[in-house]
Protein backbone atom coordinates (compact mmCIF):
# COMPACT_ATOMS: atom_id res chain seq x y z
CA UNK A 1 0.00 0.00 0.00
CA UNK A 2 3.39 2.39 0.83
CA UNK A 3 3.94 1.73 -2.85
CA UNK A 4 0.38 2.64 -4.08
CA UNK A 5 0.52 5.56 -2.06
CA UNK A 6 3.81 6.90 -3.31
CA UNK A 7 3.03 6.07 -6.87
CA UNK A 8 -0.22 8.43 -6.48
CA UNK A 9 1.91 10.69 -4.73
CA UNK A 10 4.30 10.67 -7.65
CA UNK A 11 0.78 10.62 -10.28
CA UNK A 12 0.13 14.05 -8.69
CA UNK A 13 3.50 15.22 -9.15
CA UNK A 14 3.33 14.51 -12.53
CA UNK A 15 0.09 16.16 -13.20
CA UNK A 16 1.03 19.47 -11.61
CA UNK A 17 4.70 19.49 -13.16
CA UNK A 18 2.83 19.05 -16.71
CA UNK A 19 -0.22 21.84 -15.98
CA UNK A 20 2.73 23.94 -14.67
CA UNK A 21 4.61 23.25 -17.86
CA UNK A 22 1.58 23.74 -20.47
CA UNK A 23 0.73 27.34 -18.34
CA UNK A 24 4.02 28.41 -18.85
CA UNK A 25 3.89 27.51 -22.78
CA UNK A 26 1.16 29.19 -22.94
CA UNK A 27 2.02 32.30 -20.97
CA UNK A 28 4.89 32.24 -23.54
CA UNK A 29 2.75 32.19 -26.39
CA UNK A 30 0.70 35.17 -25.11
CA UNK A 31 3.85 37.50 -24.27
CA UNK A 32 4.69 36.05 -28.30
CA UNK A 33 1.50 37.22 -29.59
CA UNK A 34 1.48 40.97 -27.47
CA UNK A 35 4.86 41.43 -29.06
CA UNK A 36 3.66 40.84 -32.22
CA UNK A 37 1.26 42.99 -32.14
CA UNK A 38 2.37 45.48 -30.79
CA UNK A 39 5.35 45.32 -33.43
CA UNK A 40 2.68 45.55 -36.01
CA UNK A 41 1.07 48.42 -34.13
CA UNK A 42 4.55 50.11 -34.09
CA UNK A 43 4.80 49.39 -37.75
CA UNK A 44 1.49 50.72 -38.87
CA UNK A 45 2.41 54.03 -36.83
CA UNK A 46 5.87 54.37 -38.62
CA UNK A 47 3.87 53.76 -41.68
CA UNK A 48 1.49 56.60 -41.34
CA UNK A 49 3.61 59.18 -39.93
CA UNK A 50 6.03 58.22 -42.88
CA UNK A 51 2.64 59.10 -45.08
CA UNK A 52 2.42 62.24 -42.99
CA UNK A 53 5.39 63.08 -43.93
CA UNK A 54 4.89 62.21 -47.46
CA UNK A 55 1.91 64.23 -47.48
CA UNK A 56 3.62 67.13 -45.65
CA UNK A 57 5.86 67.20 -48.86
CA UNK A 58 4.01 66.06 -51.36
CA UNK A 59 1.97 69.43 -50.47
CA UNK A 60 4.93 71.85 -50.39
CA UNK A 61 6.15 70.61 -53.42
CA UNK A 62 2.38 70.90 -55.09
CA UNK A 63 2.10 74.49 -53.60
CA UNK A 64 5.38 75.35 -55.08
CA UNK A 65 4.39 73.70 -58.78
CA UNK A 66 1.21 75.76 -58.15
CA UNK A 67 2.95 79.18 -57.68
CA UNK A 68 5.51 78.86 -60.21
CA UNK A 69 2.72 77.21 -62.83
CA UNK A 70 0.47 80.80 -61.77
CA UNK A 71 3.87 82.48 -61.82
CA UNK A 72 4.76 81.41 -65.33
CA UNK A 73 0.97 81.81 -66.85
CA UNK A 74 1.52 85.74 -65.19
CA UNK A 75 4.39 86.23 -67.18
CA UNK A 76 2.63 84.54 -70.39
CA UNK A 77 -0.42 86.75 -70.35
CA UNK A 78 1.94 89.69 -69.52
CA UNK A 79 3.95 89.26 -72.58
CA UNK A 80 1.23 87.95 -75.02
CA UNK A 81 -0.78 91.90 -73.71
CA UNK A 82 2.76 93.46 -74.11
CA UNK A 83 3.18 92.45 -77.82
CA UNK A 84 -0.66 93.30 -78.28
CA UNK A 85 0.34 96.69 -76.77
CA UNK A 86 3.29 96.86 -79.13
CA UNK A 87 1.34 95.81 -82.15
CA UNK A 88 -1.47 97.96 -81.37
CA UNK A 89 1.06 100.95 -80.95
CA UNK A 90 2.84 99.86 -84.45
CA UNK A 91 -0.63 99.77 -86.50
CA UNK A 92 -1.51 103.47 -84.76
CA UNK A 93 2.42 104.39 -85.95
CA UNK A 94 1.15 103.01 -89.51
CA UNK A 95 -2.25 104.56 -89.38
CA UNK A 96 -0.73 107.71 -88.96
CA UNK A 97 1.54 107.80 -91.29
CA UNK A 98 -1.25 107.17 -93.83
CA UNK A 99 -3.98 109.65 -92.49
CA UNK A 100 -0.81 112.37 -92.52
CA UNK A 101 -0.07 111.29 -95.84
CA UNK A 102 -3.77 111.65 -96.63
CA UNK A 103 -3.67 115.15 -95.50
CA UNK A 104 -0.77 116.33 -97.43
CA UNK A 105 -2.85 114.69 -100.39
CA UNK A 106 -6.01 117.05 -99.32
CA UNK A 107 -3.77 119.86 -98.80
CA UNK A 108 -1.84 119.63 -102.34
CA UNK A 109 -4.78 119.99 -104.04
CA UNK A 110 -5.61 122.75 -102.92
CA UNK A 111 -2.87 124.96 -103.23
CA UNK A 112 -4.33 128.28 -102.78
CA UNK A 113 -5.93 127.63 -99.41
CA UNK A 114 -3.96 129.87 -96.41
CA UNK A 115 -1.12 128.42 -94.64
CA UNK A 116 -2.70 128.83 -91.45
CA UNK A 117 -5.89 126.71 -92.05
CA UNK A 118 -3.75 124.06 -93.41
CA UNK A 119 -1.96 123.80 -90.35
CA UNK A 120 -5.14 124.19 -88.48
CA UNK A 121 -6.50 121.22 -90.26
CA UNK A 122 -3.34 119.61 -90.22
CA UNK A 123 -3.66 120.04 -86.15
CA UNK A 124 -6.94 119.10 -85.99
CA UNK A 125 -6.48 116.00 -87.86
CA UNK A 126 -3.60 114.95 -85.57
CA UNK A 127 -5.46 115.97 -82.35
CA UNK A 128 -8.50 114.22 -83.47
CA UNK A 129 -6.11 110.98 -84.52
CA UNK A 130 -3.98 111.17 -81.34
CA UNK A 131 -7.04 111.68 -79.44
CA UNK A 132 -8.87 108.21 -81.25
CA UNK A 133 -5.25 106.47 -80.57
CA UNK A 134 -5.06 107.35 -76.77
CA UNK A 135 -8.68 105.76 -76.52
CA UNK A 136 -8.28 103.15 -78.56
CA UNK A 137 -4.50 102.38 -75.99
CA UNK A 138 -6.46 103.11 -73.27
CA UNK A 139 -9.47 100.78 -74.20
CA UNK A 140 -7.05 97.91 -74.93
CA UNK A 141 -5.09 98.52 -71.21
CA UNK A 142 -8.43 98.55 -69.46
CA UNK A 143 -9.29 95.47 -71.69
CA UNK A 144 -5.69 93.50 -70.74
CA UNK A 145 -5.72 94.96 -67.21
CA UNK A 146 -9.45 93.10 -66.72
CA UNK A 147 -8.44 90.13 -68.59
CA UNK A 148 -5.44 89.63 -66.73
CA UNK A 149 -7.47 90.34 -63.44
CA UNK A 150 -10.07 88.02 -64.47
CA UNK A 151 -7.29 85.64 -65.60
CA UNK A 152 -5.67 85.17 -62.60
CA UNK A 153 -8.53 84.96 -60.80
CA UNK A 154 -9.80 81.97 -62.23
CA UNK A 155 -5.79 80.64 -62.37
CA UNK A 156 -6.44 80.68 -58.30
CA UNK A 157 -9.88 79.20 -58.61
CA UNK A 158 -8.32 76.31 -60.75
CA UNK A 159 -5.39 76.10 -58.28
CA UNK A 160 -8.05 76.17 -55.47
CA UNK A 161 -9.83 73.34 -56.99
CA UNK A 162 -6.78 71.60 -57.78
CA UNK A 163 -5.20 71.95 -54.35
CA UNK A 164 -8.72 70.66 -53.38
CA UNK A 165 -8.56 67.73 -55.39
CA UNK A 166 -4.97 66.57 -53.67
CA UNK A 167 -6.32 67.21 -50.33
CA UNK A 168 -9.00 64.92 -51.22
CA UNK A 169 -6.56 61.95 -52.96
CA UNK A 170 -4.13 62.23 -49.78
CA UNK A 171 -7.04 62.28 -47.25
CA UNK A 172 -8.18 58.84 -49.60
CA UNK A 173 -4.63 57.91 -49.44
CA UNK A 174 -4.79 58.08 -45.76
CA UNK A 175 -7.79 56.48 -44.97
CA UNK A 176 -7.27 53.99 -47.38
CA UNK A 177 -3.65 53.46 -45.26
CA UNK A 178 -5.70 53.10 -42.55
CA UNK A 179 -8.47 50.91 -43.10
CA UNK A 180 -5.59 48.84 -44.71
CA UNK A 181 -3.62 48.26 -41.37
CA UNK A 182 -6.60 47.91 -39.69
CA UNK A 183 -7.26 45.06 -42.10
CA UNK A 184 -4.12 43.77 -41.35
CA UNK A 185 -4.29 44.15 -37.84
CA UNK A 186 -7.50 42.30 -37.94
CA UNK A 187 -6.24 39.41 -40.00
CA UNK A 188 -3.50 39.07 -37.21
CA UNK A 189 -5.65 38.71 -34.91
CA UNK A 190 -7.54 36.07 -36.22
CA UNK A 191 -4.69 34.24 -37.17
CA UNK A 192 -3.52 34.22 -33.04
CA UNK A 193 -6.85 33.54 -32.56
CA UNK A 194 -6.71 30.25 -34.25
CA UNK A 195 -3.23 30.01 -33.16
CA UNK A 196 -4.00 30.41 -29.65
CA UNK A 197 -7.47 27.38 -30.23
CA UNK A 198 -5.04 25.36 -31.83
CA UNK A 199 -2.47 25.34 -29.05
CA UNK A 200 -5.24 25.22 -26.33
CA UNK A 201 -6.91 22.32 -28.08
CA UNK A 202 -3.30 20.28 -27.96
CA UNK A 203 -2.44 21.17 -24.42
CA UNK A 204 -6.15 19.42 -23.15
CA UNK A 205 -5.42 16.65 -25.31
CA UNK A 206 -1.73 16.20 -23.61
CA UNK A 207 -3.21 16.60 -20.38
CA UNK A 208 -6.51 14.32 -21.11
CA UNK A 209 -3.35 11.82 -22.38
CA UNK A 210 -1.59 12.04 -19.16
CA UNK A 211 -4.46 11.76 -16.97
CA UNK A 212 -5.94 8.13 -19.15
CA UNK A 213 -2.02 7.20 -19.00
CA UNK A 214 -1.66 7.44 -15.19
CA UNK A 215 -5.34 6.22 -14.80
CA UNK A 216 -4.44 2.65 -16.46
CA UNK A 217 -1.25 2.61 -14.31
CA UNK A 218 -2.77 3.48 -11.45
CA UNK A 219 -5.82 0.59 -12.36
CA UNK A 220 -3.13 -1.74 -13.69
CA UNK A 221 -1.47 -1.13 -10.19
CA UNK A 222 -4.55 -1.71 -8.31
CA UNK A 223 -5.27 -5.35 -10.16
CA UNK A 224 -1.92 -6.03 -9.04
CA UNK A 225 -2.38 -5.33 -6.21
CA UNK A 226 -5.57 -7.10 -5.42
CA UNK A 227 -3.96 -10.43 -7.30
CA UNK A 228 -0.83 -10.26 -5.20
CA UNK A 229 -3.66 -9.78 -1.77
CA UNK A 230 -5.89 -12.74 -3.25
CA UNK A 231 -2.83 -15.05 -3.61
CA UNK A 232 -1.45 -13.99 0.00
CA UNK A 233 -4.74 -14.76 1.03
CA UNK A 234 -5.19 -18.30 -0.63
CA UNK A 235 -1.47 -18.81 0.68
CA UNK A 236 -2.24 -17.84 4.18
CA UNK A 237 -5.77 -20.17 4.01
CA UNK A 238 -3.81 -22.95 2.95
CA UNK A 239 -0.87 -22.29 5.41
CA UNK A 240 -3.68 -22.49 8.11
CA UNK A 241 -5.17 -25.41 6.69
CA UNK A 242 -1.72 -27.73 6.37
CA UNK A 243 -1.37 -26.46 9.96
CA UNK A 244 -4.85 -27.58 11.04
CA UNK A 245 -4.11 -30.75 9.52
CA UNK A 246 -0.53 -31.16 11.00
CA UNK A 247 -2.36 -30.39 14.45
CA UNK A 248 -5.39 -32.53 14.16
CA UNK A 249 -3.89 -36.23 14.95
CA UNK A 250 -2.55 -34.24 18.24
CA UNK A 251 -6.24 -32.81 19.20
CA UNK A 252 -7.40 -36.50 18.50
CA UNK A 253 -5.21 -37.88 21.14
CA UNK A 254 -5.87 -35.37 23.12
CA UNK A 255 -9.87 -35.81 22.57
CA UNK A 256 -8.43 -40.05 22.54
CA UNK A 257 -7.26 -39.53 26.27
CA UNK A 258 -10.12 -37.51 27.34
CA UNK A 259 -12.38 -40.40 26.50
CA UNK A 260 -10.06 -42.92 27.69
CA UNK A 261 -10.29 -41.05 31.09
CA UNK A 262 -14.14 -41.15 30.57
CA UNK A 263 -13.65 -45.34 29.76
CA UNK A 264 -11.78 -45.54 32.58
CA UNK A 265 -13.64 -43.52 35.48
CA UNK A 266 -16.64 -45.71 33.77
CA UNK A 267 -14.91 -48.82 34.76
CA UNK A 268 -14.46 -47.58 38.40
CA UNK A 269 -17.74 -46.80 38.90
CA UNK A 270 -18.77 -50.55 37.24
CA UNK A 271 -15.84 -52.10 39.70
CA UNK A 272 -17.30 -50.31 42.10
CA UNK A 273 -20.95 -51.19 41.38
CA UNK A 274 -19.85 -54.88 41.02
CA UNK A 275 -18.55 -54.78 44.65
CA UNK A 276 -21.49 -53.10 46.28
CA UNK A 277 -23.38 -55.58 44.24
CA UNK A 278 -21.08 -58.78 45.00
CA UNK A 279 -21.15 -57.77 48.64
CA UNK A 280 -25.50 -57.43 48.80
CA UNK A 281 -25.60 -60.67 46.89
CA UNK A 282 -23.34 -62.25 49.02
CA UNK A 283 -24.87 -61.14 52.06
CA UNK A 284 -28.60 -61.94 51.25
CA UNK A 285 -27.75 -65.36 49.02
CA UNK A 286 -27.07 -69.10 50.88
CA UNK A 287 -23.17 -69.53 51.50
CA UNK A 288 -23.52 -72.39 49.37
CA UNK A 289 -24.47 -70.36 45.99
CA UNK A 290 -21.47 -67.54 46.83
CA UNK A 291 -19.35 -69.93 44.15
CA UNK A 292 -21.99 -69.79 41.95
CA UNK A 293 -23.24 -66.10 42.21
CA UNK A 294 -19.72 -64.78 41.96
CA UNK A 295 -18.93 -66.68 38.97
CA UNK A 296 -22.08 -64.75 37.17
CA UNK A 297 -21.65 -61.94 38.44
CA UNK A 298 -17.88 -61.89 37.31
CA UNK A 299 -19.03 -62.89 33.92
CA UNK A 300 -22.31 -60.27 33.75
CA UNK A 301 -18.85 -57.62 34.95
CA UNK A 302 -16.35 -59.15 32.00
CA UNK A 303 -19.69 -59.05 29.38
CA UNK A 304 -19.98 -55.11 31.05
CA UNK A 305 -16.68 -54.39 30.56
CA UNK A 306 -16.18 -55.62 27.04
CA UNK A 307 -19.53 -53.35 26.06
CA UNK A 308 -17.73 -50.52 27.38
CA UNK A 309 -14.40 -51.47 25.66
CA UNK A 310 -16.38 -52.15 22.67
CA UNK A 311 -18.11 -48.54 22.85
CA UNK A 312 -15.03 -46.70 23.60
CA UNK A 313 -13.18 -48.38 20.36
CA UNK A 314 -16.70 -46.93 18.52
CA UNK A 315 -16.25 -43.38 19.93
CA UNK A 316 -12.89 -43.47 18.98
CA UNK A 317 -13.33 -44.44 15.76
CA UNK A 318 -16.31 -41.72 15.88
CA UNK A 319 -14.49 -39.11 17.31
CA UNK A 320 -12.07 -39.68 14.36
CA UNK A 321 -14.36 -40.00 11.65
CA UNK A 322 -16.25 -37.09 12.86
CA UNK A 323 -12.92 -34.31 13.66
CA UNK A 324 -11.93 -35.57 9.88
CA UNK A 325 -15.12 -34.82 8.34
CA UNK A 326 -15.52 -31.51 10.21
CA UNK A 327 -12.10 -30.09 9.73
CA UNK A 328 -12.49 -31.11 5.96
CA UNK A 329 -16.19 -29.35 5.73
CA UNK A 330 -14.77 -26.32 7.54
CA UNK A 331 -11.81 -25.70 5.50
CA UNK A 332 -14.11 -26.30 2.15
CA UNK A 333 -16.62 -23.62 4.01
CA UNK A 334 -13.51 -21.19 4.56
CA UNK A 335 -12.26 -21.59 0.93
CA UNK A 336 -15.69 -20.78 -0.58
CA UNK A 337 -16.26 -18.35 2.00
CA UNK A 338 -12.71 -16.66 0.86
CA UNK A 339 -13.38 -16.82 -2.48
CA UNK A 340 -16.77 -15.10 -2.39
CA UNK A 341 -15.00 -12.70 -0.64
CA UNK A 342 -12.12 -12.16 -3.12
CA UNK A 343 -14.68 -12.35 -5.88
CA UNK A 344 -17.04 -9.73 -4.54
CA UNK A 345 -13.93 -7.58 -3.92
CA UNK A 346 -12.71 -7.90 -7.26
CA UNK A 347 -16.24 -7.05 -8.62
CA UNK A 348 -16.07 -3.98 -6.24
CA UNK A 349 -12.60 -2.65 -8.00
CA UNK A 350 -13.60 -3.33 -11.16
CA UNK A 351 -16.89 -1.15 -10.55
CA UNK A 352 -14.55 1.57 -8.86
CA UNK A 353 -11.94 1.28 -11.52
CA UNK A 354 -15.19 1.85 -14.23
CA UNK A 355 -16.81 4.45 -12.62
CA UNK A 356 -13.04 6.26 -12.25
CA UNK A 357 -12.86 5.68 -15.81
CA UNK A 358 -16.66 7.06 -16.53
CA UNK A 359 -16.22 10.12 -14.40
CA UNK A 360 -12.79 10.89 -16.25
CA UNK A 361 -14.48 10.79 -19.35
CA UNK A 362 -17.40 12.98 -17.94
CA UNK A 363 -14.18 15.17 -16.95
CA UNK A 364 -12.93 15.36 -19.93
CA UNK A 365 -15.91 15.89 -21.97
CA UNK A 366 -16.75 18.55 -19.68
CA UNK A 367 -13.63 20.39 -20.05
CA UNK A 368 -13.62 19.85 -23.79
CA UNK A 369 -17.04 21.51 -23.95
CA UNK A 370 -15.95 24.16 -21.47
CA UNK A 371 -12.92 24.58 -24.27
CA UNK A 372 -15.30 25.02 -27.23
CA UNK A 373 -17.66 27.28 -25.59
CA UNK A 374 -14.38 29.75 -24.16
CA UNK A 375 -13.39 29.18 -28.16
CA UNK A 376 -16.38 30.40 -29.32
CA UNK A 377 -17.20 32.88 -26.59
CA UNK A 378 -13.50 34.83 -27.53
CA UNK A 379 -13.94 34.48 -31.37
CA UNK A 380 -17.45 36.31 -30.69
CA UNK A 381 -16.29 39.12 -28.62
CA UNK A 382 -13.47 39.42 -31.08
CA UNK A 383 -15.11 39.61 -34.02
CA UNK A 384 -17.28 42.08 -32.36
CA UNK A 385 -14.69 44.23 -31.30
CA UNK A 386 -13.41 44.12 -35.12
CA UNK A 387 -16.98 45.44 -36.25
CA UNK A 388 -17.25 48.11 -33.95
CA UNK A 389 -13.20 49.00 -34.82
CA UNK A 390 -14.28 49.01 -38.76
CA UNK A 391 -17.22 50.94 -38.00
CA UNK A 392 -15.85 53.55 -36.06
CA UNK A 393 -13.10 53.50 -38.50
CA UNK A 394 -15.88 54.24 -41.06
CA UNK A 395 -17.56 56.78 -39.15
CA UNK A 396 -14.52 58.58 -38.57
CA UNK A 397 -13.75 57.96 -42.56
CA UNK A 398 -17.19 59.60 -43.19
CA UNK A 399 -16.78 62.48 -41.11
CA UNK A 400 -13.05 63.64 -42.19
CA UNK A 401 -14.34 63.28 -45.64
CA UNK A 402 -17.63 65.19 -45.31
CA UNK A 403 -15.49 68.12 -42.92
CA UNK A 404 -12.54 67.96 -45.90
CA UNK A 405 -15.56 68.72 -48.36
CA UNK A 406 -17.76 71.41 -46.06
CA UNK A 407 -14.41 73.03 -45.67
CA UNK A 408 -13.41 72.80 -49.41
CA UNK A 409 -16.79 73.91 -50.31
CA UNK A 410 -16.90 76.94 -47.95
CA UNK A 411 -13.32 78.12 -49.04
CA UNK A 412 -14.61 77.75 -52.50
CA UNK A 413 -18.35 79.96 -51.89
CA UNK A 414 -15.94 82.01 -50.13
CA UNK A 415 -13.71 82.91 -53.05
CA UNK A 416 -16.47 83.06 -55.43
CA UNK A 417 -17.83 85.27 -53.26
CA UNK A 418 -15.12 87.64 -53.29
CA UNK A 419 -14.61 87.00 -57.02
CA UNK A 420 -18.53 88.38 -57.17
CA UNK A 421 -17.33 91.19 -55.59
CA UNK A 422 -14.63 92.12 -57.87
CA UNK A 423 -16.95 91.53 -60.95
CA UNK A 424 -16.12 88.41 -62.04
CA UNK A 425 -19.16 86.20 -61.42
CA UNK A 426 -18.73 83.36 -64.16
CA UNK A 427 -15.32 81.89 -63.65
CA UNK A 428 -16.04 78.45 -62.86
CA UNK A 429 -16.79 78.22 -66.68
CA UNK A 430 -14.48 80.35 -67.84
CA UNK A 431 -11.35 78.06 -69.76
CA UNK A 432 -8.46 80.33 -70.09
CA UNK A 433 -6.11 77.57 -69.24
CA UNK A 434 -6.21 73.70 -70.41
CA UNK A 435 -5.73 71.60 -66.69
CA UNK A 436 -2.97 69.88 -68.21
CA UNK A 437 -0.90 73.00 -68.74
CA UNK A 438 1.39 73.05 -66.68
Amino acid sequence: MSGYKRMRRQHQKQLIALENRLKAEMDEHRLRLHKELETQSNNTYLELERLAKRHVAQTDKEMKTLAAEEKRIQQQILSQQKKDLTSLLENQKKEYRVCKDKIKEEMNEDPFAPVEERQERVSRHKETLQRSQAEDEARLLASQRSLYERGCRALKRRSLLRKHDFEQEQLREELNKKLGQKEMEQALLIRQDEGTQELERRQLQVLHKMRAELMRLQHRTELDNQDEYNERRRRELSRKHATEHRQQPRDLKTLEVQIKKQFQDTCKVQTKQYKALRNHQLEVSPKGDHKGLLKELKEEQTRKLAVLAEQYERSINQMTASQAMKLEAEQECECEALKRQLKQEMELLDAYQKKSSSQLEVQHERELQKLRQKVSVRRAHLEQKMEEELSALHKDRSERIKTLLERQEREMLSFDGESAILGFAVLGSLDLFPKDDR
